[in-house]
């Protein structure tokens, strides 16, 4: 920066500083007291000049008359200038005497009021400064607040109520995975160190351990992937623009379909299909994996002999993916839990379910990265419905509650 600028700027930053460390309540006092003298002197000044012009204004004696005053003969020109001077004297008197008593008493009620409106600011701040992940459960309730500060009060303590349902989810999400991830691992050490404890141990033995160890660390692996997926999927940054193309919903139903179709036969489940052309613009691989994950909750998570049913389509500006299908029955006040890390439907997440319990997580977070919606509705007798609606290439989401057709 040249010098000129530099010697420029610093002033600016010199008084920054000393507003700073001056502190608020003494500034605005000052301000305050500075205008009211600035008036007060004003006032003084227009109203020695108004006694002024008023005498002159009085009608005057013929020229060459004169005054007796106090035994004393004076010309009336003289009776008049003495007149205007005593009287702007008077004014100016007496202004002077209540010239420094208003300022003093504008200071005084200044700070006081001042100190009464920044009251509340000093809440925000001492219970800003005693704030820490363990005491997020503070609030201010400032509820003789009124106005700017009210709306500064309210808003702090809406803050906080984010802040403290974030950490919250925080520790829930910590402990879940610390658990879902030392399940694998107990199984791992449980079977090596039976077997190995085990002399007689023979080759088929040795097999089933391996079995188990490889199947125990194919779900450690699936919990990681989903863990780095979601994490992923989450960041502000998780559509890069370079990589988002114009992306079709109907295409990628089908591989999620092939990789569950022997699953759904196994189980007697009954596909419906009805692909219509759903154009939308994003990450080819994020989107891939949200139709993935509900055709493969819709499977795995259905009754035997169920059905499953999927459509794609346009909609007004949106593009739409439709999975609903049978499955356990689901309480409505418990369709929002099941986007929440680790939630399994109506099971607890400790039971022997495939599945690691990220996929509607994975689904939610895909999705409004990519400027869309997720709603999810129990189907009437047990079952899930779930529909995603995305952008379409040049629009924009109208609905943005994503009301469901009725199935």
């Amino acid at each position: 920066m040249p010098a000129a600028s530099v010697d420029a700027a610093r002033p600016t930053r010199e008084a920054a500083g000393a507003w700073r460390t001056t502190g608020l309540r003494p500034v605005l006092t000052a301000l305050s007291t500075g205008l009211v003298a600035l008036v007060s002197a004003l006032l003084l000044w227009l109203g020695w000049l108004l006694v002024g012009g008023v005498v002159n204004a009085v009608p005057a004696l013929p020229p060459g008359s004169r005054v007796r005053v106090r035994g004393l003969d004076v010309p009336a020109e003289q009776v008049s200038a003495a007149v205007d001077a005593a009287v702007q004297a008077e004014v100016l008197r007496v202004g002077l005497i209540a010239f420094p008593l208003v300022v003093v008493a504008a200071g005084l009620v200044s700070w006081w009021l001042v100190g009464r409106v920044l009251g509340p600011l000093h809440a925000v701040t001492a219970t800003a400064r005693r704030l820490s992940a363990e005491s997020l459960d503070t609030r201010l309730e400032l509820s003789d607040a009124r106005g700017e500060v009210a709306e500064l009060a309210a808003g702090f303590d809406a803050m906080l109520d984010r802040l403290q349902a974030a950490f919250e989810a925080q520790r829930r999400f910590v402990a879940n995975a610390s658990h879902e991830l030392r399940t694998p691992l107990a199984v791992l050490r449980t079977e090596v160190d039976v077997t190995l404890a085990d002399p007689d141990a023979d080759v088929d033995e040795l097999r089933r351990m391996g079995d188990v160890v490889r199947e125990a660390s194919r779900r450690a692996d699936d919990l990681i992937a989903g863990l780095l997926l979601l994490a992923r999927s989450e960041a502000p940054s998780a559509v890069d623009p370079a990589a988002a193309r114009t992306v079709d919903l109907a295409d990628l139903v089908v591989p999620a379909l092939a990789a569950m179709r022997t699953e759904a036969t196994r189980r007697g489940l009954r596909v419906r299909e009805q692909r219509a052309p759903a154009p939308t613009v994003g990450d080819p691989v994020l989107l891939e994996r949200v139709a993935g994950n509900l055709v493969e909750n819709a499977v795995r998570h259905n009754v035997p002999a169920g059905w499953v049913e999927i459509r794609t389509g346009a909609r007004g500006a949106s593009a739409e993916l439709y999975v609903s299908s049978r499955g356990p029955e689901i309480a409505p006040e418990r369709v929002e839990e099941l986007f929440e890390p680790f939630r399994r439907g109506p099971v607890d997440r400790t039971a022997d379910t495939p599945g690691s319990g990220l996929g509607l997580s994975i689904v939610r977070a895909v999705v409004h990265a990519h400027g869309g919606t997720v709603v999810a509705e129990p189907v009437p007798g047990g079952g899930l419905t779930v529909v995603v609606r995305l952008p379409a290439p040049g629009g924009a989401l109208r609905d943005r509650a994503g009301h469901l057709d009725p199935h």
